[in-house]
């Protein structure tokens, strides 16, 4: 999940991702919109919606009441969104902590819902989801231009008093959008939370590979078309073919964000069978996922932006691409180095502290 995001943002903080390596940004642009780009966030957000009800399930086996839980769940989704704000205001403007957060807030009514409203209000959604994404897509693809540089957060030569206003006016705008994206990947995560999905592999199984199958194949073929366009191999695409492969390539991905998610599942299979370091790292990881979240963009802001190593004119898209390798590798490294020393991270603690007072 982390790698994914990291993929996703850091061509974000690049001013020219043709810089470097033609040949090799033209790849990497046509599998970032295959496997990263509209996949990462739906991944994320199936996740979401699945730990919801794990953390429902504990608390009600612990002997909390439906209604005690209820308001912890709200605690904590008004609490993410304090921590997003934080985040952008102080970071960056890309953020994906309040959309959950108030994801959180309209979703723990759906914990209780029937499995038929889940899946009706999850399809519902996501075709304003997609259209939004498909929209902001379309004109740089037809242009012949790619997302990233229309995408990118690098600020210009504005003052603080000047970047921190355009943040905050922006800001409602980006968190209802990101809001509506995220909602059909968190409902659709309820409902595989539910059939214990991902905690019961073994027993699951059938159903991940399937699951596994018909999603990816889905995401791929739809993908195509708007990854042709990214590297630059479908060029001068009329703005019909530009419009359909625009809104194709989020709605597909939606599903290969799911698709991802049962692969996962999949590949912990033999990981419970025998487990290993590198498991045990990840899993390290996973538990610390807002902390090195949050880790991923001070890196990003030191390296790229312009009162850092300003590297955002240097590099392109698969420099950028190195970057979120590397950063996300030296997160596995530190998360297992807290897991060895018994820390659980910052911000997880600190949301406990504040969500469960």
């Amino acid at each position: 999940m982390l790698l994914a995001i990291a993929y996703a943002h850091a061509p974000l903080y690049v001013k020219a991702v043709d810089s470097g390596p033609g040949l090799l940004n033209d790849v990497l642009a046509f599998l970032h919109q295959l496997l990263i780009n509209n996949h990462a966030r739906p991944m994320f957000a199936f996740l979401f919606g699945y730990s919801l009800v794990q953390l429902l399930n504990r608390q009600l086996q612990r002997g909390n009441d439906w209604v005690s839980v209820r308001k912890l769940l709200r605690r904590r989704g008004w609490w993410l969104l304090a921590f997003g704000f934080v985040h952008v205001i102080v970071l960056v403007p890309l953020d994906i902590l309040a959309p959950y957060g108030i994801a959180a807030l309209l979703c723990v009514g759906l914990l209780r819902a029937k499995d038929r409203t889940l899946l009706w209000l999850s399809g519902i959604v996501l075709v304003p989801s997609a259209a939004l994404v498909g929209l902001a897509m379309w004109f740089p693809l037809s242009e012949g231009t790619s997302t990233y540089e229309a995408g990118s957060i690098v600020p210009g030569a504005d003052g603080l008093s000047d970047l921190l206003m355009g943040r905050l006016m922006v800001w409602p705008f980006g968190l209802l959008i990101g809001v509506v994206m995220v909602v059909p990947g968190v409902v659709v995560g309820i409902w595989a939370a539910r059939r214990r999905l991902l905690e019961e592999p073994l027993k699951q199984r059938t159903l991940l590979i399937r699951v596994s199958v018909t999603t990816t194949a889905v995401s791929l073929l739809g993908s195509v078309p708007a990854g042709l366009m990214q590297a630059g191999w479908w060029t001068g695409p009329s703005s019909t073919s530009a419009l359909v492969a625009s809104l194709l390539q989020p709605l597909t991905g939606h599903f290969g964000g799911i698709g991802l998610a049962a692969i996962m599942g999949l590949a912990a299979i033999p990981v419970i069978r025998r487990p290993n370091a590198l498991a045990t790292a990840l899993q390290s990881l996973g538990q610390r996922s807002m902390s090195l979240y949050l880790f991923q963009s001070v890196v990003f802001v030191a390296l790229f932006f312009p009162y850092g190593l300003g590297l955002q004119d240097d590099l392109g898209l698969a420099g950028a691409t190195g970057v979120a390798t590397a950063t996300w590798l030296l997160s596995l490294v530190i998360a297992d180095l807290m897991r060895r020393v018994g820390h659980r991270g910052p911000a997880e603690i600190l949301l406990r502290r504040l969500a469960y007072r």
